[in-house]
């Protein structure tokens, strides 16, 4: 797939006119391109929709975790997210600052720190999923449930060995 002719002179013909658009070049070949891409207009999407109600898609994700892991410990949170310690706390900081989430010391061990939704947490999740679910809408709609259910265990094939990968709740 490599064109060695890609790095060529540029003569007239092959010069950039303002306002048209790029030739992706070799990119149109790179995966990862791709990848980032498609999160950009997941991301843009996502920020649009969640823009009244303030949350991240980390945040989010976060809240999600903690309501199907009542008392799950940050750590725990960050490892599934691949988040460092550091982030991850600010993350939790900020969301027990807007009265989302509480830390609880654990009665199993008091080193650890459980985390809970708050009832306001619980309320601002609902609002959240219900605006989540149309952002998604927006994106799983181009595929038919097929295509989609292969599209999604082809993502995870390329971070299944290097990342945790989510299960779903019972």
């Amino acid at each position: 797939m490599t064109r060695h002719n890609d790095l060529k002179p540029a003569n007239d013909d092959d010069v950039f006119e303002v306002g048209s658009r790029l030739r992706t070049g070799r990119l149109d070949e790179i995966l990862g391109f791709h990848l980032r891409m498609a999160n950009v207009a997941i991301y843009q999407d996502y920020s649009a929709a969640m823009g009244d109600l303030g949350l991240t898609q980390k945040q989010f994700a976060v809240l999600e975790l903690i309501a199907a892991n009542p008392k799950v410990s940050q750590i725990d949170i960050a490892n599934q997210l691949s988040m460092d310690r550091a982030t991850m706390m600010a993350l939790v900081n900020r969301l027990e600052g807007r009265n989302l989430l509480e830390r609880k010391p654990s009665s199993v061990d008091r080193r650890r720190q459980e985390l809970l939704l708050t009832a306001n947490g619980i309320e601002v999740l609902k609002q959240a999923r219900n605006i989540q679910e149309q952002h998604e809408l927006r994106f799983t709609e181009r595929f038919t449930p097929e295509e989609l259910e292969i599209f999604i265990d082809s993502l995870k094939r390329i971070y299944s060995d290097i990342l945790p990968v989510p299960t779903q709740s019972d």
